[in-house]
């Protein structure tokens, strides 16, 4: 399957840096495998009896975390992801939580494009 086709249709979701870092996505067994492989999932740290709570990971594939995070940032430009960004921020998210929490959604539209070998379909957005 050729996987660039499938990211070229709208610029808001995946950029050209995400390419190469997922290949066909075949590698990954679900949106959130990928979302880990892009540093983009919360992880708990502990030691012993203490829990951390939840911390953003400094492992993973940083290009495709900065990749993402840019298509997040450009998708706020779309009604349905500019829709998901404010509700973010309406339950007290900071601007950059809710980057990288759209980044996060962006990486499950990514992830079903490339396991359906579609192209993606916007949506209109639901109003809260």
């Amino acid at each position: 399957m050729a996987v660039a086709p499938c990211r070229t249709d709208d610029p808001g979701v995946v950029s050209p840096g995400s390419t190469g870092a997922v290949g066909d996505g075949s590698s990954f067994p679900s949106a959130a495998h990928l979302a880990s492989y892009a540093d983009l999932a919360p992880a708990t740290r502990s030691s012993g009896a203490s829990i951390h709570g939840e911390h953003a990971p400094r492992s993973g594939n940083r290009r495709l975390k900065r990749a993402m995070f840019l298509s997040a940032f450009a998708a706020q430009h779309d009604p349905a992801s500019r829709t998901y960004y404010d509700r973010c921020r309406a339950r007290g998210k900071t601007h950059t939580q809710a980057l990288l929490r759209l980044a996060r959604h962006c990486i499950s539209v990514l992830f079903a494009m490339l396991r359906d070998g579609t192209f993606h379909e916007p949506r209109t957005p639901r109003l809260a």
